[in-house]
């Protein structure tokens, strides 16, 4: 089994270097079976979590991940992958901070996710 946390840190460098610059690329990450839930809204299968992910109203955008913390999910090899930090969209100044939760499956020699909870943190 491959170490999970090593998978986590993985899985996130890839997961918002891929958001940050086309986000349309996310999409193999997704299958038909998965669910997002982007701050209380929810979207199930591939093609609509892409929709979603796509239509988000900025162009530009920067992750700066602050922590990241996994956890194996069941026997089967899923794990639980919890991120926090802030973001920058457009040429605002200010950034937000968010977290998000992600809960990855094995599939051969690769992940995929099952769930993706989105949710901005306000003070």
């Amino acid at each position: 089994m491959a170490d999970f946390n090593q998978v986590a840190e993985a899985f996130v460098k890839f997961y918002y270097e891929t958001f940050d610059s086309n986000r349309q690329n996310l999409t193999p990450l997704y299958r038909e079976g998965s669910m997002l839930t982007f701050e209380g809204q929810q979207f199930s299968g591939a093609n609509a979590i892409t929709e979603k992910l796509v239509s988000l109203p900025f162009q530009k955008v920067a992750h700066r991940i602050s922590t990241i913390d996994a956890q194996p999910s069941n026997a089967s090899g899923t794990i639980l992958v919890s991120v926090t930090g802030q973001l920058l969209v457009d040429e605002e100044q200010n950034p937000q901070m968010f977290s998000q939760t992600f809960h990855l499956v094995p599939e051969g020699g690769s992940y995929w996710v099952f769930n993706d909870i989105f949710r901005l943190n306000y003070a």
